[in-house]
């Protein structure tokens, strides 16, 4: 029969590695790319920076296993979240608004460390890592993209299927180019005051119009 429990040292470096993982997102989102240093990411996962080297080589292979691992539980968080039952009895429209509140409130509190992660993946000279990074992202977008679809009989553009791809691009620009690239992130308020309020209370209206779908509220 397997044993179900792990021996205790692999047991132990499981435990560190996910405090060293979770650490270093912490860091990011706080301090960003370049404050992401090993001595802090190391007293944050409260583990000490040769602990940290005799995992990884450097920063940098610590930074993409950060960044494939939180990819990765977002697809899972998102896959999960979007077929559980709640959403089954959806219509387009709450569906729609329920999967633009989810990005907004994911880009609001973890702007930080998307924002590092954005930069670092932008800037990474390794082709097969940011292949990684792009594969697992599409995944999400379809994975969101044939939910929405499965109301396509709401759907009053001529084209569904491009339609709803589009509008989701549309979301994922306007919260990352709004949330996310700007230093400060009420930047944005010189032009539009209490921008993010607004783009949460405006950007499903301009999801839903696009797909030909009033929305008296």
């Amino acid at each position: 029969m397997p044993k179900t429990v792990l021996p205790a040292h692999q047991a132990r470096s499981r435990e560190s590695l996910a405090r060293l993982l979770k650490g270093a997102a912490e860091v990011l989102n706080k301090d960003g790319l370049e404050g992401a240093t090993i001595p802090r990411i190391a007293a944050r996962a409260g583990l000490s920076p040769g602990t940290v080297y005799r995992r990884f080589p450097d920063k940098d292979a610590l930074l993409r296993e950060v960044c494939l691992r939180l990819l990765e539980v977002n697809y899972r968080q998102s896959k999960e979240l979007l077929t559980a039952k709640r959403c089954e009895n959806m219509s387009l429209k709450e569906l729609s608004r329920f999967v633009i509140a989810l990005t907004l409130k994911g880009h609001h509190f973890h702007r930080g460390l998307l924002r590092a992660l954005l930069l670092f993946t932008l800037q990474h000279p390794d082709a097969a890592f940011v292949r990684k990074s792009e594969e697992l992202e599409w995944r999400t977008f379809h994975d969101v993209a044939e939910l929405l679809l499965t109301r396509r009989g709401e759907i009053r553009h001529p084209d569904p299927d491009s339609a709803v791809r589009f509008a989701l691009l549309m979301v994922g620009v306007m919260a990352t180019g709004i949330l996310i690239l700007p230093r400060n992130p009420t930047d944005f308020s010189r032009f539009v005051p209490d921008v993010e309020s607004r783009l949460a209370r405006e950007l499903p209206r301009m999801f839903l119009r696009y797909l030909g779908i009033e929305d008296p509220d």
